[in-house]
């Protein structure tokens, strides 16, 4: 990763805890799963309806269409139990959640070529949230993540699109000024 990329994801592990208590001490929680892993999930908790529980309508259907090797891009999900663990938890990461979503995003690098942060070769990840049935317009989505001013730069010299790249990076911020840090996006319809 790009010494851009971990400065990031720093700040963000910041909010994990030293220390909390899993949910079984005997066997490791496992948090995160990548879209290939459905048989794994599967065998994990027993039917259909319990892989959408745990993965979300969405994750759920992400990781069927990878096994039908449909034209999906990788990814991977974070479970609904990290998701209760974390508001559980006063919004600290649960044990193990940032080091496994670390790996999977390093995976997802190595799977794609690309990395988060790198103007020559930029990963841009999108980060939805999802519930066990359909909520359309009621689930929040960032899209774009790893674009900054390089990055930006980077893609708008390797596709010649300036407008298609700044209509992306204003996407980014408004997405993250309104889902993350609470900006009432009427300031951003505002300003457009």
């Amino acid at each position: 990763m790009t010494s851009q990329a971990t400065r990031i994801l720093s700040r963000a592990s910041a909010k994990r805890p030293a220390s909390t208590t899993s949910a079984s001490p005997a066997k490791k929680q496992r948090w995160v799963y990548a879209f290939g892993d459905l048989p794994l999930v599967i065998r994990r908790v027993g039917s259909w309806d319990a892989v959408k529980g745990l993965l979300g309508g969405k994750g759920a259907n992400l990781a069927e269409m990878t096994r039908l090797s449909l034209p999906v891009p990788p990814g991977f999900v974070l479970t609904t139990e990290a998701c209760n663990a974390f508001l559980k938890n006063g919004s600290q990461f649960p044990d193990g959640m940032w080091e496994e979503a670390l790996r999977s995003l390093k995976h997802l690098e190595k799977k794609t070529g690309l990395r988060l942060g790198d103007p020559q070769r930029p990963l841009l990840v999108s980060c939805r949230s999802g519930a066990k049935f359909s909520m359309p317009g009621m689930m929040d989505t960032v899209l774009d993540i790893g674009l900054d001013d390089a990055v930006a730069d980077g893609l708008v010299r390797s596709t010649g699109d300036e407008r298609f790249v700044f209509d992306a990076y204003r996407r980014l911020v408004q997405m993250y000024g309104s889902v993350v840090l609470g900006i009432p996006s009427e300031r951003f319809e505002a300003l457009l």
